[in-house]
């Protein structure tokens, strides 16, 4: 069954949820990291959801369509990046990396098989 809105997709689902995780633990780093590295995670990870959006509002032309998730598994790897150089810092807990990395890969893994659909399955 055809999802009716971008909402609907689970990706969609996981990437705002992360998003949110991660918007509200960079406004917890230091001061002088606030703009800096947490500035760049909330984008990345934002942009995520954001490419997914976009992605989906052209689905009518599958080629895009796959070009804006490729862009949100680019977005959710960057994502990755920033959020080990914030937990290599120090500035967050073990088990809140690890828990923020597991919800990150399960997002990619996800994005990644959805792309494999949509290349092959998606008309």
């Amino acid at each position: 069954m055809r999802p009716k809105s971008y909402r609907d997709l689970e990706i969609y689902q996981l990437a705002y949820e992360l998003a949110m995780k991660i918007h509200h633990m960079s406004l917890k780093l230091p001061k002088y990291e606030l703009y800096e590295e947490g500035s760049q995670i909330r984008r990345s990870s934002k942009g995520v959801c954001s490419c997914i959006v976009e992605g989906y509002g052209r689905r009518r032309y599958k080629n895009d369509f796959v070009k804006f998730l490729v862009y949100a598994q680019a977005s959710c790897d960057e994502t990755q990046v920033h959020l080990d150089f914030i937990h290599d810092s120090g500035y967050i807990s073990v088990q809140l990396y690890k828990e923020l990395k597991e919800k990150n890969d399960k997002l990619g893994r996800k994005i990644n098989k959805f792309i494999q659909y949509v290349e092959t399955e998606w008309k």
